[in-house]
């Protein structure tokens, strides 16, 4: 282990996947790689528990997937044990940041000037935060810093909810670019059997809220026009069931569905042009930033933190949310100027290679958790 070592334990009550989820393996695999101690607790039947024990992070099942006694007493059991364990606790999701505030201070630790790990809270998405006392002490007392995915993210909490800003730090989301980066497309093609032909692409969860259904609706004037084209839908999640039945339904051609992958980079080399429609509880996305790193101009929209990433007329076009007809117009135009396309994906990979490496976001991370020790 690595002088001045962090002992930092993560928890995570969501058993969904998506972005979330693979920041917090990134950044614990990342630390563990710096010779850090790590730890990551969630129940058993979340998917980050596999994900997690896949990538050689040790974890430990426990349930905390719900607001209840149950939970709460089995963590507190826990904590109990081996608090002395670890300098700071990191959270992720709504349900285990509850559940270990309340048993940190039913044990009388984890406060400035007590024994025990410090509380530090990532926000990942941009949902409101209820402004109701619970919650001020929950973000404000019983968390020592907020971390959020965003900066606007971070701007939002301090002027809707009065959060104090020297209290939250942003940090973005880091992304491998050793593997997130243009590969020759004809090969990636016909290695993973995608037609080759001119293709559109997006990356992302099949959750409502991704703009999923948007993006169907502006295809179906995409092809009008350009039936040259395919469309690569690369994700799985609760929505799949409804789109692949619109699709049948409404007899849109050419609009393929490959689900979850795990050589994503390869699948990214294989677009000529990307998509996140997204209209709610976005940070900054990473298939965004995966795909700028692959050199592919973007169309996405204002919500949460994506204009952090995507610079608007630079890296790509900006649309309004739930809009098709906008979002099939900014499509449409980057179809038809390929040399603007081409431009728009060379400055959004010069982009992120300066600005989305993982050392970014673990030198913030570990800066934001040693000045949490340091309060205690």
């Amino acid at each position: 282990m690595a002088a001045s070592a962090l002992r930092i334990l993560h928890t995570e009550s969501s058993t969904g996947w998506g972005g979330q989820e693979i920041r917090i393996l990134t950044e614990a695999r990342g630390f563990l790689d710096r010779g850090h101690s790590v730890r990551l607790l969630t129940p058993r039947e979340a998917q980050i528990h596999d994900a997690a024990a896949k990538r050689g992070i040790p974890v430990e099942a426990l349930p905390i997937g719900r607001k209840r006694a149950g939970p709460l007493l089995a963590l507190r059991g826990w904590l109990a044990r081996h608090a002395d364990d670890y300098d700071v606790v990191n959270t992720h999701s709504s349900t285990d940041t509850w559940l270990t505030a309340v048993a940190l201070r039913t044990l009388g630790r984890g406060r400035a000037g007590r024994p025990g790990p410090m509380l530090v809270r990532t926000r990942h998405v941009s949902t409101p935060v209820h402004e109701t006392p619970g919650t001020r002490w929950l973000y404000q007392t019983a968390t020592c810093h907020i971390v959020t995915t965003g900066e606007v993210l971070r701007q939002r909490l301090h002027h809707d909810n009065r959060f104090a800003l020297d209290t939250m730090t942003s940090v973005r989301t880091g992304i491998d670019l050793d593997r997130f980066r243009p590969l020759g497309q004809a090969s990636c093609r016909r290695e993973l059997g995608v037609a080759d032909r001119p293709t559109l692409g997006i990356l992302a969860t099949l959750r409502s809220w991704k703009g999923h259904d948007f993006l169907l609706d502006a295809w179906r004037t995409i092809k009008a026009a350009h039936d040259d084209w395919q469309l690569l839908v690369i994700g799985d999640g609760p929505r799949r069931a409804h789109l692949e039945q619109r699709v049948r339904d409404e007899g849109l051609a050419d609009v393929v569905f490959v689900g979850n992958q795990d050589d994503v980079p390869r699948w990214l080399n294989c677009l000529d042009l990307f998509a996140l429609p997204s209209y709610g509880e976005e940070g900054v996305p990473q298939g965004i930033m995966q795909a700028m790193a692959c050199g592919l101009a973007v169309v996405s929209t204002p919500v949460g933190a994506i204009e952090e990433a995507v610079q608007r007329d630079r890296t790509g076009l900006i649309v309004p949310p739930r809009d098709a007809g906008a979002l099939a117009a900014a499509l449409g135009r980057l179809i038809d100027e390929p040399d603007l396309r081409a431009r728009m994906g060379a400055a959004g990979h010069a982009y992120a290679q300066q600005q989305f490496g993982i050392a970014r976001m673990l030198d913030a991370m570990e800066q934001v958790f040693r000045d949490a020790i340091a309060m205690r």
